[in-house]
């Protein structure tokens, strides 16, 4: 177990902490100092359909020594934290790597919004993509889901993230939260988890702690009213908003809620949460708006806010009648095409340069807007380039859940998978020729394409491993 020094902490945010409720000094210190973080998961129930999957993933990650996330129906707290980089299985998308805290998304969207309808969601502030794949999990599957990250280079980590998770209802965008008040009325949640001075993760990043003072807390709290009413426009009347931050301090937290509620028609709404789950209930000084802090000396987890509202006032969204054609697909693409996507899926094919994304039929028209209005980084799932004779696949449509399950695909050991994720060569003991998936445990890991004699690797290049194997990543 790690200790730190006992000036780890600033003097200045345990200052500002007394008097918070749920605040216990002494132990948040202790637990802080002990520098000791749980580990935890959540599964894809998109690919984990049946109990045996599931078992096979938590055998593979830490045997069946595993417990739940009391808030989540798919979150699991690891013994001790093993070599993900080395797991096929977290390459393949069926797990993604959360901090149990903010998993309390889940309870909260499951108490608030119906999840068996179709629904429109926006995750705005999304790198690296942890809330956005729980959004995609717990929302019907007919639900458009637009994922955005104002940074270029972690908007792209965003998309890795989203494409591994493998769902078509999906798109990543890259704008600026005040680019989404052109859709006014668009949305009927969104989801702000905004950027703060990350008290809360002191635990998991000490290094965070040498960027937090007094000032930043203030400056965060400006970025974070801008950014909240930036986006606000988009929220249909009726609609929810909920609000998070991994910090600590009143000014980013309950401070916020005061100021929402004093500038805009948003009433807050509470949350039924278990006495056992430990999630401390707050208040705002002024309006009373009820919030949930977590504290790592209370909860297996790290610092978190959260809060929820509903819009009592605004415009809803009115879409403007238009039929979506797939005008510049021929009958030789198509042909090439549609042994790769699963029978009957109702996917709208949209001509992308070279290239073919899929869509849900269902979304198309929303699809179609977007670009219009935002950039897109991403839009459903990049089927591939056809060609004359062959289509060339897209690594999204391997491991997508659109792709077909007659596809021809190759059983790999550990061994083998590890060696196809750095891209090594190596030739698989199979007569297959042509395009095949490279498969481990039956999940999808990437494409090759098979020769007489040899393998052509084409797991993407920027994700391949780096590390070396070692006798122990196999066991």
């Amino acid at each position: 177990m790690e200790f730190r020094d006992s000036n780890y902490l600033p003097a200045a945010l345990l200052q500002s902490l007394e008097g918070l409720p749920g605040y216990h000094a002494a132990a948040f210190l202790a637990t802080h100092l002990a520098g000791a973080a749980p580990t935890s998961i959540r599964l894809n129930p998109n690919k984990l359909p049946a109990t045996a999957a599931t078992a096979a993933v938590l055998e593979a990650l830490s045997g069946a020594d595993v417990l739940p996330v009391p808030w989540s129906r798919y979150g699991y707290y690891l013994p001790q934290r093993p070599s993900f980089t080395m797991d096929p299985f977290f390459h393949a998308g069926t797990y993604y790597v959360q901090e149990a805290s903010s998993m309390f998304l889940e309870h909260a969207v499951r108490s608030l919004v119906p999840v068996d309808v179709p629904l429109r969601a926006l995750d705005l502030c999304a790198a690296p993509g942890g809330k956005s794949t729980l959004l995609q999990a717990t929302l019907s599957p007919g639900s458009l889901l637009v994922t955005n990250e104002i940074i270029k280079p972690r908007a792209a980590l965003l998309a890795d993230n989203m494409t591994k998770w493998g769902a078509a209802n999906v798109v990543v965008t890259n704008n600026d939260p005040k680019d989404f008040a052109k859709l006014e009325g668009f949305f009927d949640l969104i989801v702000t988890d905004a950027p703060c001075s990350g008290s809360g993760l002191f635990r998991r990043d000490p290094e965070a702690v040498e960027e937090w003072s007094p000032g930043n807390v203030v400056l965060c709290s400006q970025r974070q009213q801008r950014i909240l009413a930036d986006v606000l426009p988009a929220l249909k009347a009726g609609g929810t908003l909920i609000y998070s931050t991994c910090s600590y301090s009143r000014e980013e937290d309950e401070d916020i809620m005061d100021w929402l509620l004093e500038n805009f028609p948003l009433e807050s709404v509470p949350l039924e949460v278990p006495a056992q789950w430990q999630v401390v209930t707050t208040e705002s000084r002024v309006r009373k708006a009820v919030g949930y802090r977590f504290y790592p000396d209370q909860v297996q987890g790290e610092g978190l806010f959260l809060a929820c509202f509903r819009k009592t006032d605004g415009a809803t969204f009115q879409p403007k009648k238009q039929k979506q054609k797939e005008v510049s697909l021929s009958p030789a693409q198509r042909q090439v095409i549609m042994p790769y996507l699963q029978e009957g899926a109702d996917l709208f094919l949209l001509p992308f340069q070279q290239e073919v994304l899929a869509v849900p039929s269902a979304l198309a028209g929303d699809v179609a807007l977007l670009q219009q209005q935002l950039y897109l980084r991403k839009a459903g799932v990049k089927i591939g380039q056809p060609t004359p004779k062959e289509l060339i696949p897209d690594h999204e449509l391997a491991l997508s859940t659109i792709a077909s399950k007659a596809l021809p695909a190759v059983s790999l050991s550990k061994l083998e998978a590890l060696q196809y994720l750095r891209k090594e060569d190596f030739r698989p003991g199979t007569d297959l020729k042509g395009w095949a998936l490279m498969q481990y445990e039956g999940h999808a890991l990437g494409w090759a394409k098979l020769l007489p004699n040899r393998m052509n690797n084409y797991y993407p290049k920027g994700l391949r491993i780096l590390k070396e194997i070692s006798p122990r990543d196999l066991e």
